[in-house]
């Protein structure tokens, strides 16, 4: 079943002097309870593309929808609302609140739907226990690891079973065991909760627990490669094999 429709967007930046087209002309679907990857060198535009389909920046041209709703043309109350219900949101840079316990990080979002106290504590002990966090939920960000503020993060994105979820380069600040964590736990989340995950990441060993990799360049869709019955290792090699073809040193494309 469809859950995103993106279709022929564009985006610019600048005025007439000096104007840069940072999407050109993407269009593409991604299926309820899909995990995509999306990749690409620096300045190809797949922040932008993210960026887009989270209302943080707005298309220049083109639409996206939403189960159907075209949320280009959403404003104010109804935006806000958009974000809120529909759409969780994992940054690199974590965004904790740092005078708020990880368990107060996690609730804020439950505490804006109005849910009550008693059901709110049950459904953060459960995502807490499925991201291996239950002993952090009483620490301040400044008390934890840089993976177990990225769980928390993540915890705080899925707790209120958005719609979507949207990670920009989630594994960009952890070590290599923190990010195995992290994604191994994004791939349970998928599979056994079919959560819709987007995931912008410039580490191919990241894009490989995806089902399907889209690759940006030049602000157009470059390839497409889907995992099918493959293993993550050969997955992993084709990853490696298209980003060779994008150019430069794959493991410094960002």
């Amino acid at each position: 079943m469809e859950l995103l429709k993106v279709d022929q967007i564009e985006k610019y930046y600048g005025n007439k002097s000096s104007l840069t087209k940072a999407i050109d002309d993407i269009s593409f679907t991604v299926d309820e309870g899909e995990f995509v990857a999306i990749m690409g060198a620096s300045g190809s535009g797949k922040t932008t593309l993210l960026n887009c389909i989270s209302t943080i920046d707005r298309v220049t041209a083109g639409h996206i929808y939403l189960e159907g709703k075209d949320i280009t043309k959403l404003k104010g109350k109804s935006l806000n609302q958009f974000r809120r219900e529909k759409l969780g949101f994992i940054f690199q840079d974590f965004n904790l609140l740092d005078t708020l316990t990880a368990y107060e990080n996690i609730s804020l979002a439950m505490s804006i739907h109005g849910i009550s106290v008693k059901e709110m504590d049950a459904k953060i002990q459960k995502v807490a226990n499925q991201l291996g966090i239950e002993d952090v939920l009483k620490k301040y960000p400044y008390q934890m690891s840089g993976g177990q503020k990225q769980r928390v993060a993540s915890a705080r994105a899925i707790i209120t079973n958005p719609r979507l979820i949207l990670a920009d380069e989630p594994t960009g600040a952890l070590d290599s065991k923190s990010s195995k964590m992290l994604l191994e736990r994004f791939t349970y989340l998928n599979e056994e909760y079919k959560a819709t995950i987007m995931m912008v990441t410039h580490d191919s060993f990241s894009a490989s627990y995806a089902g399907r990799v889209i690759f940006i360049r030049d602000g157009k869709i470059y390839h497409e490669i889907v995992r099918g019955d493959d293993s993550r290792k050969e997955f992993f090699s084709k990853i490696i094999d298209v980003m060779t073809l994008l150019g430069g040193d794959v493991s410094d494309a960002i």
